[in-house]
């Protein structure tokens, strides 16, 4: 499944292409990826204007001009083609659909703008969907309704933040800030990294990060999240950004993927364990884990 840096490479890129298209046809060739009836698509979004992309967590958010709007939902396999006469653009899954002809056999739906562009969702594996609703509805959305907070807005705070972990203060740190319900789009790769940053043992406790502790654990994931956003998402392996090109983040990972290899910081040997039930990479020397209850501000 995408993160949220990946979704918001791909929004970016999008953003660059669809805005101020007005929407022709909508042809739905998997029932299962469409979750609005065909009235709905018909009545509510063809013939629409896109006129602006946004991105809830892993969720995009297409905003039509008539109050609107089409959730996207890449899930593990999704992709977004868009190709014009001299244009061809792809984001998602990084399989042949992206270069190939299109429509193929894991097209599920084309939309079609009235200047002849077309924007193709690919879906493998058919976990991800589109579904047309009224925009003052988002936030009742079951998905959405959810959420924790957005990471990289300006209200995301560190005492936010130490507000949303104290909801699991008998979980350990990972499996806290993995829970889409405390905080919106962090996935694996960006918890490993933003523990290393802090200092702390994905193992240990809520209750045993002291504030202090939680302050940086908050600077570090948004640090390491708009780093990623910088560098094109860590699609090396399951997501390319919206031109086609796979993310470079990794490059820069300080310790995902980086097992059997020197730590940065001290030189001690990463390793892989396994923490909430994720793959997790650790340098013991930095994150030693800490089983002292701490008392909170």
């Amino acid at each position: 499944m995408p993160e949220l840096p990946e979704v918001e490479t791909v929004r970016l890129g999008l953003n660059e292409l669809i805005l101020g298209k007005k929407i022709a046809s909508i042809e739905v060739l998997s029932e299962k990826s469409m979750r609005s009836a065909r009235s709905d698509v018909d009545a509510f979004a063809v013939g629409a204007v896109v006129k602006d992309i946004d991105r809830r967590g892993k969720l995009l958010i297409l905003h039509l001009d008539n109050n609107y709007s089409i959730l996207v939902h890449l899930r593990m396999t999704g992709q977004m083609v868009y190709v014009d006469q001299s244009t061809r653009f792809g984001a998602g899954h990084p399989n042949d659909s992206l270069i190939h002809s299109l429509p193929d056999s894991s097209t599920r739906i084309i939309c079609t703008f009235d200047d002849g562009a077309t924007l193709y969702f690919n879906d493998q594996r058919k976990f991800g969907y589109w579904m047309v609703v009224p925009t003052s509805q988002i936030s009742e959305d079951a998905f959405v309704a959810k959420l924790g907070p957005e990471p990289l807005l300006p209200e995301f705070t560190a005492s936010v933040f130490s507000e949303r972990l104290n909801r699991r203060k008998g979980t350990n740190i990972k499996a806290a800030i993995l829970d889409q319900t405390v905080l919106a789009g962090v996935g694996n790769i960006y918890a490993d990294e933003a523990l290393f940053s802090a200092k702390i043992h994905p193992s240990t406790l809520v209750a045993n990060v002291a504030e202090e502790q939680r302050e940086e654990l908050h600077e570090a994931i948004v640090d390491v999240m708009n780093l990623s956003i910088q560098h094109g998402g860590s699609s090396d392996k399951n997501y390319v950004n919206a031109e086609g090109k796979r993310g470079s983040y990794l490059t820069f990972a300080q310790v995902f993927r980086r097992e059997g290899q020197a730590c940065v910081v001290c030189g001690d040997t990463i390793q892989k364990i396994r923490v909430a039930g994720r793959g997790t990479h650790i340098c013991p020397t930095c994150q030693q884990l800490s089983i002292k209850r701490r008392t909170q501000k």
